[in-house]
């Protein structure tokens, strides 16, 4: 029982499950932000329908990288919160000036490309560490983003 923490998860099992989503929250955090200068930047035929679909997007994952955070608090750790320390581990890089819309929904689809295979990991890992809350959480992200790629692609063809 000293191994467990307190919600009877193995600690060393926590600790990698917590680092990873740190590492996911990164991605996140990085990709809100770009998210953010599409919906400001974006110009063009498709504005106004662009503008409000990146809001509804960055809306979402403002909401999911909060839970990320109280996921990692409830594992017992410190959830990262310096955008230089997210920058140095995200592998969603951030945006240059975008104010085209095609290229702004090929970045978007990258990003969920990143954050779906990170997402995977950590279903792997919560599942191998009976850590149905975490599981759970990324079976939900999953699944919901694997919708939004079909949308965004589809508005590209």
């Amino acid at each position: 029982m000293n191994n467990l923490n307190a919600i009877g998860l193995e600690t060393k099992d926590a600790d990698v499950l917590a680092q990873k989503l740190n590492t996911l929250l990164a991605n996140y955090s990085v990709f809100y932000q770009n998210v953010r200068g599409y919906h400001w930047n974006i110009k063009g035929e498709k504005f106004f329908e662009l503008h409000v679909k990146f809001e509804e997007l960055y809306d979402d994952l403002r909401l999911k990288i909060d839970e990320i955070a109280e996921r990692i608090l409830t594992l017992g750790f410190s959830p990262e919160h310096n955008y230089s320390a997210y920058t140095a581990v995200s592998q969603v890089k951030e945006s240059p000036h975008v104010s085209n819309g095609v290229q702004a929904v090929e970045h978007i689809l990258l990003a969920f490309k990143t954050i779906i295979v990170l997402q995977r990991e950590l279903l792997d890992l919560s599942g191998e560490a009976d850590d149905e809350g975490t599981n759970a959480l990324m079976s939900d992200y999953i699944r919901e983003q694997e919708k939004l790629v079909w949308m965004y692609s589809a508005f590209l063809k």
